[in-house]
């Protein structure tokens, strides 16, 4: 017998955030962009009800408040928002976050650089 996985997803949510190694990306902000997909069964005895499935209200609500705190590594934002993940929806087992910075201070406005992390039950 077969199992139906669900994925929630935001995708190219677009921030400019206080996030770089260096203190004057810091002050003037960064371009980012974030993917965010979550997986987790699909067994719903009501599919209309939010009780059953990851609100991506939420998810964004989350996600806005990990990318407006001012860090250096984009590393630590992915870890903050995989763990707030996993602590309001336990059900996920499978979470994908990718954090793209558009002009990272490499002097060529064509690079784009990623931090990804992956969980996995």
């Amino acid at each position: 017998m077969g199992s139906i996985t669900q994925e929630v997803a935001l995708e190219k949510v677009r921030f400019f955030s206080p996030i770089g190694f260096y203190e004057e990306e810091r002050l003037l902000r960064n371009e980012f962009l974030v993917d965010v997909h979550v997986f987790f069964p699909f067994c719903s005895p009501d599919p209309e009800d939010l009780v059953n499935t990851v609100n991506y209200e939420e998810l964004f609500q989350l996600l806005t408040a990990v990318m407006k705190s001012e860090r250096k590594l984009l590393e630590s934002a992915a870890e903050e928002l995989l763990s707030g993940i996993r602590s309001r929806y336990t059900f996920v087992h499978e979470i994908h976050i990718t954090i793209r910075k558009l002009t990272p201070p490499f002097g060529h406005d064509q690079v784009q650089t990623a931090v990804s992390l992956h969980y996995k039950s």
